[in-house]
């Protein structure tokens, strides 16, 4: 079955960058949509950015429209989140999620275990 590990999370400064990653350390996810989700307490899991399967086409969330870049290295079964311009609305568990549907944003059936973001004023 697919395992994804997410890395890359960690405390920044509001404006600052983030990279996020996705690795699939059990099977293969190079056939699978990818996506991005991110929760914080007291909120509904919210999605973020999705890429299809093949990397041919992205999909973002209002919020982050324009400041963030979702990416994948199909040969190494890794996707990216690059953060930029980052701010205190985006401190969240980010969340890599595979089968996602683009289109419809609908999530898919494989998770990561997460990774905090935390963007300070």
């Amino acid at each position: 079955q697919v395992q994804l590990v997410e890395s890359g999370g960690g405390l920044v400064q509001a404006g600052g960058s983030l990279r996020l990653s996705c690795a699939d350390s059990g099977r293969t996810f190079s056939s699978y949509a990818m996506g991005w989700f991110r929760q914080v307490p007291g909120k509904e899991r919210e999605f973020v950015a999705a890429i299809t399967w093949d990397g041919g086409s992205t999909v973002y969330a209002d919020s982050v429209k324009g400041r963030f870049t979702i990416s994948r290295d199909i040969d190494h079964d890794t996707v990216y989140l690059q953060m930029n311009t980052l701010k205190p609305e985006d401190t969240a568990v980010y969340y890599c999620n595979a089968g996602i549907r683009p289109r419809t944003r609908e999530e898919g059936g494989s998770w990561g275990q997460g990774t905090q973001v935390t963007v300070s004023s």
